[in-house]
């Protein structure tokens, strides 16, 4: 089995999330007065770690007793509040410990910080299976049989008991709750038994519930994404046909005649739009591969193919799978066997079709080996994570989700309508994780994050990933190419500085910093020859060709902010040109403001919108 196909395999970005900027220093702490009974912990200055004693199940003191870790961070200053932070998986929250620190800043001046490893995961009572590989289903049922019937316990509801029993011991009030990715699962979990402990949430990338109240791990593709891309740009629009459309029936022809450069499942990579350049140039390389110009497709093909995975196994990911198999909602009934179960995920597959256009077979799955881990782990516990009808609290939520996340901003925003007073803000064109994004995305939503959990109300600012326009057809020559509207310039000139803006700004494409498999590039050939080298801020073009038949030489530099200039010995139709250009490299513009000279001439284009 593939198991690059498998989506949200684990809801964190931790392992691929960009750095961020260093944290401030902390200044000198104050202590606080704290009620009599407390943890050691609730008197620290500093940075406590330390453990508490919870039973197995909370509905049962005779369970028995498990311990979970928990790192305790005092408020800089006077604490006017508590923030509980639970990141992403399910996985250990403690090593990320840094990592939030750095996203609430200077938040962290005027609020204590408290970070709870999930029973079963990291220092809390961890689950381990020696020889647990997720993608051999035996070893997942081995497992199961080797930990017994308490794994059952091992679940949201419970890790729910385990967070307020830990704010209790500390003396902490009711606290803001900080969620990213599944740890809004714990966030609404929470919210559902201690309405009590809580005065605010902020749910970064939420993970929805079912009917049943069972968080879903949606695996499907999502054809509607390159329309959604496609309909912001007038040139993607002018593209023959409905991109949907398009899209479709480049798996068929995929399908019906493969391509060993463009395996189905790299194609299915890059339908999620997570990729800037994927978003930028898929449309346009689909219509050009069944146009019979299968070079654009193959060149993001290659770029894309066999990037880092998530390595899933090891003893560890024994708690992952209580907790995945425990809290979520699948196409099978919970209380079946493994084959009924495989018989029910058959016909799902067959009758609702998920991943279509692709067939599972396309990608290298099969629906009775191994699609679904949770198959093989029993789950007979009633334990929704949101019980319906629950009686959530009437506190401020500000809930912020990507286009491009697990879960659509419809269905996200649709789902936490159960909160009273609950604010969704979509953040267009954002992926997952939005306060750990790099740039200006991220930049934006943590100032909104900082924001919401000082003072409880949603800010004003609005956030876009949105940083580039999908492009327009390949041209197959230069005189497909349209002359830029620019100033000085006679329209044969203008034509070649179409070129070779054309031929800058797709180098500087690779360079996005929402790119995650083409930031990884240290060269590329041009998509019509030549070749791109890519430095620390610096691009070199070698006689690197874009529209045939034109060639361009030189140096192009970003500035982080995303300024760009590019200095160019440009050939083109056997003349020799010198190009200096000057603009805003990552911008939702369908062009941006160009200006520079041409062979001595100044110029200037202006924006097009």
């Amino acid at each position: 089995m593939t198991l690059t196909a498998l989506a949200g395999v684990v809801l964190s970005l931790a392992l691929t999330a960009p750095p961020l900027p260093a944290a401030p220093p902390s200044p000198a702490r104050e202590r606080t007065t704290v009620p009599e009974g407390s943890h050691a912990c609730a008197r620290a200055a500093a940075r406590c770690d330390g453990t508490l004693a919870v039973p197995l199940d909370w509905s049962d003191p005779s369970s028995g007793r498990i311990e979970v870790a928990f790192a305790w961070v005092p408020a800089a200053g006077h604490a006017t509040g508590t923030i509980l932070a639970a990141p992403g998986g399910p996985l250990p929250a403690l090593p990320d410990l840094p990592r939030i620190q750095q996203v609430l800043g200077p938040v962290l001046g005027r609020r204590n910080l408290l970070i709870v490893d999930p029973r079963g995961l990291g220092r809390s009572s961890p689950l381990l299976c020696p020889g647990l590989n997720l993608a051999e289903p035996d070893t997942i049922a081995a497992c199961a049989a080797r930990l017994g019937p308490r794994t059952r316990f091992f679940t949201a509801d419970q890790a729910a008991r385990d967070l307020d029993a830990v704010r209790r011991a500390l003396g902490a009030g009711p606290l803001t709750f900080y969620g990213n990715s599944y740890g809004t699962v714990y966030a609404q979990a929470y919210a559902a038994r201690h309405p009590e402990g809580l005065a605010a949430a902020f749910l970064d990338s939420t993970v929805i519930t079912s009917a049943g109240g069972y968080a879903l791990w949606p695996m499907r593709s999502r054809p509607d994404l390159p329309d959604l891309v496609c309909r912001r740009s007038p040139a993607c629009r002018a593209l023959p046909g409905d991109a949907r459309r398009a899209y479709t029936r480049l798996v068929t022809r995929l399908r019906e005649h493969p391509d060993p450069e463009v395996p189905l499942i790299t194609l299915r990579s890059m339908e999620g739009m997570a990729e800037p350049v994927a978003g930028r140039e898929l449309n346009a390389a689909a219509t050009a591969y069944l146009a019979g110009d299968p070079e654009p497709l193959r060149r993001l093909a290659r770029a894309m193919a066999g990037g880092p995975g998530q390595p899933i196994e090891g003893a560890q990911w024994a708690g992952y799978l209580a907790y995945r198999c425990g809290d979520g909602g699948f196409p099978f009934d919970r209380d079946a066997g493994p084959a009924e179960r495989l018989d029910q995920l058959e016909r799902y597959y067959r009758r609702e079709r998920p991943l279509a256009p692709y067939t599972p077979a396309d990608l290298g799955l099969d629906v009775r080996e191994g699609l679904e881990f949770c198959v093989n782990w029993p789950a007979p516990r009633h334990s929704p994570v949101l019980p319906p009808r629950a009686d959530l609290p009437d506190i401020p939520v500000m809930v912020v989700g990507g286009d491009f996340d697990t879960h659509s901003p419809a269905e996200v925003s649709a789902a936490m309508r159960v909160f009273p007073d609950a604010t969704f803000v979509r953040v267009p064109f954002g992926t997952h994780s939005l306060a750990w994004a790099a740039g200006k995305t991220g930049d934006c939503v943590r100032a909104a994050l900082r924001s919401f959990v000082t003072d409880h109300r949603v800010p004003p600012a609005r956030c876009t990933a949105e940083n580039y326009r999908a492009i327009g057809a390949f041209p197959s020559s230069l005189s497909e190419v349209d002359p830029l509207p620019a100033t000085g310039l006679d329209a044969g000139r203008r034509r070649v500085l179409a070129a070779a803006f054309a031929t800058a700004a797709d180098a500087a494409a690779r360079r996005n910093p929402g790119n995650l498999f083409h930031g990884r590039l240290k060269e590329q050939p041009g998509l019509r020859g030549g070749r791109v080298t890519f430095g620390d801020g610096v691009i070199t073009l070698d006689e690197a060709a874009y529209v045939p038949g034109v060639t361009a030489s030189g140096r192009l530099a970003l500035a982080p902010e995303g300024r760009a200039t590019a200095s160019l010995d440009v050939l083109a139709a056997g003349r020799a040109h010198r190009v200096e250009l000057a603009w805003e490299a990552f911008t939702a513009q369908e062009r941006p403001a160009l200006s520079g000279t041409l062979d001595g001439t100044p110029f200037q284009v202006p924006e097009q919108n």
